[in-house]
């Protein structure tokens, strides 16, 4: 368990084409995905990890169709009034990031709810890449060290790889060891900063298909590989 990934980043890819291949409607595919999320977290410390980021909603998804990002929203939502007796149960910690501002009121007000609800849970720490870009992310981080320095806060030699981190949503939490992806074979802008020593694993099925024998298997490999860090 000490060499496991203490840290999994996923992207979970495919839900839409999940309820197509099983002739229900595209929507549908996101409810699919979300349980799928609900039933493979609580697995995730059996196998030694302690984090978990899961890219739920990207800067760009915000360009789909309305019905589309109604429909995610309000899963977000649900999912978070169901938090309070999932996450709660399960002893998980909640922690939202991205760009959270552009979120619908509600949503954003339920999302730091659920984030001082649990933030004294010790199990596993569940961070939620929503309304979430890595080059947003960095862009936002620079700004904020810009204003550092404009400020005199910082001197141009504080500027290290170390400082610049800790400007970023992830500040406080590791890096991610294993980066998952379903069904596709990119990253899609998706902690472009902080998985430059993930492990990557591409898995050629659907996101809500997605199950424990899946998450053994990258464990697993993951336990067979070589970290070498650029050494």
């Amino acid at each position: 368990m000490d060499k496991s990934p203490q840290h999994i980043a996923f992207i979970l890819d495919g839900n839409r084409r999940w309820a197509v291949a099983h002739n229900l409607p595209i929507l549908s595919g996101h409810s699919k995905g979300y349980d799928t999320a609900k039933f493979i977290i609580p697995l995730l410390p059996k196998y030694g990890v302690k984090y978990a980021t899961f890219y739920t909603f990207s800067t760009e998804n915000w360009r789909r169709s309305t019905e589309e990002v109604d429909y995610l929203m309000n899963i977000f939502h649900d999912s978070f009034c169901d938090a309070n007796g999932f996450m709660m149960k399960n002893n998980i910690k909640v922690v939202m990031i991205g760009d959270l501002e552009k979120l619908p009121p509600n949503i954003l007000e339920k999302a730091r709810y659920i984030e001082d609800l649990t933030k004294n849970n010790t199990l596993i720490t569940v961070m939620l890449a929503v309304s979430y870009g890595g080059r947003d992310e960095v862009i936002r981080a620079i700004k904020k060290l810009v204003q550092d320095k404009v400020e005199q806060k910082i001197d141009m030699e504080d500027i290290t790889e170390e400082r610049f981190a800790s400007y970023l949503d992830t500040n406080g939490f590791p890096y991610p060891d294993a980066m998952v992806r379903t069904s596709e074979k990119r990253i899609s802008n998706f902690l472009i900063w902080q998985s430059a020593y993930a492990e990557m694993f591409f898995l050629d099925k659907l996101w809500p298909d997605f199950n424990e024998d899946d998450l053994r298997g990258i464990i697993n490999e993951f336990l067979q590989r070589k970290r070498r860090y650029g050494k």
